[in-house]
């Protein structure tokens, strides 16, 4: 999963919907412009996506992207509940889908249930900014599905490497060496490079750049600083190495960041 692709994105939920089915309840068959994302509580019913029949019951969770062509209908016996957002992604991203398959099992974790509580408490009551608080809470929503997906496809971070990896973003602005890192951490070097390069994809020098040059980004773009100043402060003694980095890494120089 590229996770970047959907750091940016920004969603806008127009209907939400605790909807509890009466025994003869059905989605007429229409395209949708809109994402429906559907966490079931109770009961069951058969979905009908670009004219594949999926079954969704308690504990399931359903997403239905832009552009799909819906129908659905519940069973008499056993009447869905279920909390429905339909959402736009804001601007001109609301043709990127989610990377959900279209019924995923077990999703309804208690932290995600709680989330989905405090939305539909939030958006009954209407107070002010109320779309505002939606907007966040569903967001958290999103954040976690994506959470728990990434971990899923990644293995789980060695603790090591997650100890030595937030020694670097406290201490960014000093000097950082592997050979340092590792005598810290209580490796030998060469281990600790592979370890790190194993569980991160970068090396650990690469990754100290990234910190350093989003943190200068972040100073830069908020005024007060010149470019060599800024690099100072983020560790680099050396100014136009600072800015190849930068531009190797952002695409454009320091200088352009300037407010």
């Amino acid at each position: 999963m590229d996770i970047h692709k959907y750091e940016h994105l920004v969603p806008d939920v127009f209907l939400f919907v605790d909807r509890r089915s009466f025994a003869d309840w059905e989605i007429i068959r229409s395209t949708i412009d809109f994402h429906d994302l559907s966490f079931i509580v109770e009961g069951k019913a058969d979905y009908f996506i670009n004219g594949e029949k999926f079954s969704v019951e308690a504990g399931d969770m359903l997403y239905v992207p832009s552009g799909s062509v819906r129908e659905a209908h519940t069973f008499a016996e056993a009447p869905m509940h279920s909390f429905a957002f339909n959402f736009f992604w804001t601007g001109a991203d609301n043709h990127v889908h989610l990377p959900f398959e279209t019924v995923t099992k077990h999703r309804m974790t208690k932290e995600i249930l709680d989330d989905i509580r405090e939305f539909s408490h939030n958006w009954m009551g209407g107070q002010p900014f109320y779309r505002m608080k939606a907007r966040a809470i569903f967001q958290l929503i999103v954040y976690r599905l994506l959470n728990i997906t990434h971990h899923q496809e990644t293995p789980l971070l060695d603790p090591r490497i997650h100890k030595v990896m937030a020694y670097i973003m406290d201490h960014y602005a000093e000097e950082v060496t592997i050979k340092a890192l590792a005598e810290w951490i209580g490796l030998n070097p060469v281990y600790l490079g592979k370890l790190f390069k194993q569980n991160t994809g970068s090396t650990c020098k690469e990754f100290l750049n990234r910190v350093r040059v989003n943190n200068a980004e972040m100073i830069l773009s908020a005024g007060g600083f010149n470019v060599s100043e800024v690099a100072e402060h983020c560790g680099y003694h050396d100014v136009a190495y600072f800015s190849n980095v930068f531009k190797s890494m952002k695409g454009y120089p320091p200088s352009a960041a300037l407010k």
